[in-house]
């Protein structure tokens, strides 16, 4: 048995001295460097009792070590779980007892409110960025050759959290088969070299900056422009040196702003790509005319990965998310039968292949719920096909919002604002945004003869949900537009907000 992840991924780059990492402070890690450091990590990760098999929560800054515990946690043999660096210490108690992890990585600076989680769960804690990062100091002083451990392709290499339709957030299993293969297509269908260099903004907790970007460049050998943030004034110094950028919709929105963003700054490059949340078609239409770019934009989820992508060679068009990947199955079934719908009509997407996940964390019955017995995932996302094979998301059965890339449900936010005295009850829903892709707005009934203070209620919810979970615009109203059976009926909220200037009871 090998590694084969850790083996095409990492292993192949033994010796390699060219440049891998090229960090904001001009620091430039080489692929060979890079490797030994991660071993390094794996040596810490054993001596701290991670068993193959067992969970390493992440909740850690963008740094070279937090790329290299990646690595050595798929060489140790671990689950590497990563955590987005705004979830609250009551999120963080959720992931933490359900996932049961054996290490918990921190910030030094969050290591104070983490500790009594890490006590709680049974967990080791060490620390990464910061003063003081425990981690890296024991690495420091650790051998840089560690034995791979043997991992075969169906076992887990990442555990990722997502949003659904009831309760909490669901653990997606993600194996060693499902990332490499995802890799693997996206570098030959994107015609990554190790001539490339990737500008690399996207944030590395969220499947788009870890497994699409390291992955693919890791695979490919190419350079990594490495930024701690999205900066624009940075990514224009860089463009002109790159050949790539991912990003989300809002990248490009704020390019175009900028005056300083021209064609002759993006001479160099040969890629830009969007994806995990939808591009307006005249963002598409105005970056084409500003740079002479067309912007190539795919579809992905946490369970999945990527499955469909618009043509490297080919026409990209707007408002659409291309076809499916080789290998990988995407069709639009009848919701109510599973039967394939014809070219043309709108209806549920499912996904087959070696990409899709093997199920939810613990959850066996969700798991059976979404998982076909022929393999189909059922991705809660309704599109159709254009004549020529050409997907388009029309919109979801689920009242998913993406805001930034990110995915939120409405539930989390409504049982919140409902436990708030003077709230009767509310409804929280998306509406397009140019920026984010959707805006959070929530409408609230009041108890009668209350009087509802909008920044109070704002206050409430900062302090208990993460900031991309915060809602844009509160609304008052009389009463919510449900149906015959009592359903709340969100469509309708939508249509009434979508053209309404987001300034209602706005904190």
């Amino acid at each position: 048995m090998t590694n084969s992840l850790y083996d095409s991924l990492f292993a192949c780059h033994k010796g390699n001295e060219a440049s891998f990492l090229q960090l904001d402070d001009g620091q430039v890690v080489s692929y060979d460097v890079f490797l030994k450091r991660a071993s390094q990590i794996a040596h810490v990760l054993q001596n701290s009792g991670v068993s193959p098999g067992d969970r390493i929560v992440v909740q850690a800054p963008k740094l070279a070590d937090t790329i290299a515990l990646y690595a050595a946690a798929v060489q140790a043999g671990a689950v590497y779980l990563p955590l987005n660096t705004a979830y609250t210490m009551a999120e963080l108690e959720y992931f933490i007892s359900d996932a049961q992890p054996a290490l918990i990585v921190c910030d030094s600076n969050d290591k104070v409110e983490l500790e009594q989680l890490a006590v709680r769960s049974g967990a080791k804690l060490l620390t990464l960025g910061g003063e003081n990062p425990s981690l890296s100091h024991e690495a420091d002083v650790q051998p840089c050759v560690f034995e791979t451990v043997d991992r075969a392709p169906e076992d887990l290499a990442a555990l990722l959290y997502t949003s659904g339709t009831t309760g909490r957030s669901k653990g997606a299993m993600l194996s060693h088969r499902n990332l490499l293969s995802n890799a693997q297509t996206l570098v030959d269908l994107w015609g990554f070299t190790n001539a490339d260099c990737l500008i690399h903004a996207l944030p590395i907790f969220h499947t788009h900056g870890l497994f699409v970007a390291m992955n693919t460049s890791l695979l490919a050998g190419s350079k990594v422009r490495f930024m701690e943030k999205f900066d624009i004034g940075v990514i224009l110094e860089e463009l002109p040196h790159s050949t790539l950028l991912m990003g989300v919709p809002t990248f490009y929105s704020r390019l175009l702003a900028d005056e300083g963003f021209t064609k002759e700054v993006t001479g160099n490059m040969r890629l830009f790509i969007s994806g995990s949340a939808p591009l307006l078609a005249e963002t598409h239409a105005a970056f084409e005319t500003r740079t002479g770019h067309r912007i190539l934009e795919r579809y992905g989820m946490t369970e999945t990965n990527m499955n469909t992508s618009n043509p490297y060679s080919g026409e990209r068009r707007a408002g659409t998310v291309g076809m499916a990947l080789p290998g990988t199955e995407v069709i639009v079934t009848n919701p109510e039968t599973g039967e394939p719908l014809p070219q043309g009509e709108v209806g549920m997407i499912e996904v087959r292949g070696p990409n899709v996940f093997k199920g939810y964390w613990q959850m066996p019955e969700k798991t059976a719920e979404e998982l076909r017995e022929n393999e189909f995932f059922i991705t809660g996302d309704l599109g159709q096909y254009s004549e020529d094979g050409y997907l388009s998301i029309v919109g979801r059965s689920k009242d998913l919002i993406i805001t930034g890339g990110y995915n939120v449900y409405p539930k989390e936010i409504e049982d919140i604002l409902n436990d708030i005295s003077g709230i009767l009850e509310s409804a929280v829903f998306g509406v397009p945004d140019k920026d984010f892709g959707e805006a959070i707005i929530a409408t609230l009934v009041a108890e009668p003869g209350a009087q509802l203070d909008m920044e109070e209620i704002a206050g409430t919810v900062k302090d208990r949900l993460s900031r991309f979970k915060h809602p844009r615009a509160y609304g008052l109203v009389s009463g919510l537009p449900r149906n015959t059976m009592g359903k709340v009926q969100k469509n309708v909220l939508r249509e009434q907000y979508t053209q309404k200037e987001l300034t209602m009871g706005a904190p």
